[in-house]
């Protein structure tokens, strides 16, 4: 899913949780990036360089690369079996963005001015595109770049 505000993808958590009974979320930041890197300590899941072919920015050497997000699933997964989590669109968190971590990154805001997001984009330069990278948004804000994906309670 692309095109979607933060405010945007709550609606549809409740709708989607009223209607399963189950209790789905965005993950934390601190979630995120615990899935993103899936037991790795380099920059990137598949190691330090961006390599070739391996995710979606503008210079990944895919042939999305700026223009446009690839259908998921083109790339290879992580260790943990999820697909497309560098690079393709931005993620949104369920976390209040703040410069430096505070604790702030392992839970969910209910309101804030800014969101952290995560993984980078087909828009984005390759030295954006690493499981440590964050950037920020206001809750309203929606484009082509920006996405989500999400996190389920038990």
């Amino acid at each position: 899913m692309e095109k979607v505000s933060w405010n945007g993808i709550q609606e549809f958590i409740k709708k989607l949780n009223n209607l399963t009974g189950k209790r789905f979320r965005l993950p934390t930041e601190a979630e995120w990036e615990y899935a993103a890197r899936a037991g790795t300590q380099t920059a990137r899941y598949w190691g330090e360089a961006i390599g070739h072919n391996r995710a979606n920015c503008d210079g990944c050497g895919s042939r999305w690369d700026g223009k446009q997000t690839a259908p998921v699933g083109s790339f290879k997964p992580n260790a943990f079996g999820l697909f497309d989590v560098l690079g393709n669109v931005w993620e949104w968190t369920c976390s209040q963005y703040k410069k430096s971590y505070d604790g702030s990154e392992e839970k969910c805001a209910v309101s804030a001015r800014s969101y952290s997001l995560r993984g980078g984009s087909w828009f984005n330069k390759p030295r954006y595109v690493r499981s440590a990278f964050r950037l920020r948004s206001e809750p309203d804000y929606r484009s082509n770049f920006l996405g989500f994906r999400l996190a389920q309670d038990n």
